[in-house]
């Protein structure tokens, strides 16, 4: 592996934050590819080549049927076995917004419990998903949001420092990001193993127990409703003007979440 990890970007008709993702992978040290869905479905193979991917924001396929279906139908049903492999050699995953409506139809998240393997030929069926907002309205604007110390999370990782609840900040932008768990019995068991990994500070669209982002139990996979990918540089922040920047970090939070994957892409090639 070069010392610019190779990052895939999937896209398909209908997403929009395909140009912020590939952006976030290269200021972050990678060297993202855009690849459409159809490219890969007829190639699975090609996702051998990668070492991180990545699943954009947006409104795929126009979210007819319901949020991501359509792309995570395809995915699920033509691409889980490459993905079941990148998963398996501990590739650094994360989905947006759409890209975690994806992720969670498709399976991978959350994914096999700790210590359990992942099913070889068919794809775990979803415990969770992402429900239209309560109340029923689409929800566009800046929510603080806290990183679980805990969690194995290779992607919050890098928030630790962030304590500044003004720095903490990230974009929403969705009508369908409620996180409902099949049940109490999966919520309790997702905080236990750490996969819960990000929640909101004051909850926007009435996810249960304020989740914001999970990942999977090796903490490589990650979903999440917030746009880390439309919070790389400090300019983008919503008051800007007003921040206190000389205590600033180098880097945004957005841009710390990227980065912290890339460096676990490193230190395993080690």
């Amino acid at each position: 592996m070069s010392d610019r990890p190779r990052a895939l970007v999937i896209r398909t008709a209908g997403t929009n934050c395909d140009a912020e993702l590939v952006r976030a992978f290269e200021l972050a040290g990678g060297d993202p590819v855009l690849a459409h869905i159809r490219s890969l479905t007829d190639e699975p193979s090609l996702i051998g080549g990668f070492d991180l991917i990545g699943f954009p924001g947006g409104f795929s396929y126009g979210d007819d049927v319901a949020s991501g279906r359509i792309l995570a139908m395809q995915a699920r049903e033509r691409l889980y076995p490459a993905l079941r492999d990148a998963a398996r050699r501990g590739v650094p995953m994360i989905g947006v917004c759409n890209g975690f409506q994806v992720m969670v139809q498709v399976g991978l998240l959350p994914g096999p419990g700790p210590g359990e393997p992942w099913p070889e030929d068919a794809a775990p069926p979803p415990s969770v998903a992402l429900a239209e907002n309560e109340p029923p309205r689409f929800v566009d604007r800046w929510v603080g949001v806290v990183a679980d110390p805990g969690s194995p999370c290779v992607w919050t990782r890098g928030l630790a420092g962030f304590t500044d609840p003004d720095c903490s900040m990230l974009p929403i932008a969705h009508g369908e990001g409620r996180f409902v768990p099949a049940d109490g019995a999966t919520l309790a068991s997702l905080e236990a193993s750490g996969r819960v990994a990000l929640r909101y500070r004051d909850n926007p669209n009435g996810s249960a127990g304020d989740v914001a982002g999970i990942c999977d139990a090796s903490g490589r996979i990650f979903g999440l409703m917030p746009h880390p990918e439309r919070y790389l540089d400090w300019t983008r922040h919503p008051f800007w003007t007003r921040l206190d920047r000389s205590g600033l970090p180098e880097r945004t939070p957005g841009l710390a979440m990227f980065a912290g994957a890339v460096e676990a892409v490193r230190t395993q090639s080690v």
